[in-house]
């Protein structure tokens, strides 16, 4: 196993010291969990800090929330997408609208129902204009409604993740896990995919939900394997490091 002393830092207090310095650049992580456990929030937290403290513009492609919710989520924790869009620091790819059958003003969106192929070639076409050094698509999951069949999915998810490899960002992809499953991602693919796999828990103790996080797998660097409890706090998330549960 090789180390590298470039790293990705992912702008999340705490994982980086569990990641041995961070991501490993151009590599493609999946962030899995149930529902509320805190996938949106750690992506949009992995883009703003890249663009305000490295310097790295970002691509957000949504396939769940529409972006003006984006915008609105992110002034929760004081992080002005809209301006950052302004600036050419991010942009955001709608495909959540007309997913939805619903019609957008955005500027990059996705407008003819979820093309596969439209939708590569928008990440590519964005990411390219801004030279856009992270991408985050959220979430994988959200293909589902497209495709008829299991093998539809996983070839779409299969061209994503060739397409995030080839353009040499780093990337997070995000996927849904169902209450009870014992599986690691939605359609079982995804994490073979990906270079890591980081899943996001929420679980009731002593009467009360607590989220934690395990870094399963992260080709390229040595990291912790234990798990740490984390919280969504007014700036984000910040995991606890010296808690592992």
């Amino acid at each position: 196993m090789s180390e590298t002393s470039e790293r990705v830092k992912t702008g999340i207090p705490g994982l980086d010291g569990i990641l041995h310095g961070g991501f490993i650049p151009g590599s493609n992580v999946l962030v899995s969990g149930g529902a509320g456990t805190g996938k949106t929030i750690f992506c949009m937290q992995f883009l703003y800090s890249g663009a305000i403290n490295f310097g790295d513009s970002g691509v957000f492609v949504t396939l769940e929330e529409r972006p003006k919710e984006l915008r609105h989520e992110a002034t929760r924790f004081g992080w002005n997408f809209e301006k950052l869009q302004e600036e050419e620091k991010l942009i955001i790819v709608d495909a959540a609208s007309s997913k939805a059958g619903l019609p957008t003003t955005e500027p990059h969106a996705i407008r003819t129902g979820l093309d596969i192929n439209a939708l590569a070639q928008e990440i590519y076409r964005v990411t390219k204009r801004i030279n856009a050094r992270r991408i985050v698509i959220d979430s994988v999951s959200g293909l589902g409604i497209r495709f008829e069949g299991i093998a539809a999915v996983r070839n779409a998810i299969f061209k994503l993740s060739s397409l995030l490899r080839e353009l040499g960002a780093t990337s997070i992809m995000t996927s849904e896990v169902a209450q009870g499953s014992t599986g690691f991602s939605r359609y079982g693919v995804e994490e073979f995919i990906a270079q890591g796999l980081i899943i996001l828990s929420l679980t009731e103790q002593d009467r009360e939900l607590r989220r934690s996080l395990v870094v399963r797998k992260m080709r390229q660097t040595g990291h912790s394997l234990k798990r740490f409890p984390f919280e969504i706090s007014s700036s984000g998330l910040v995991v606890m490091p010296g808690g592992e549960l």
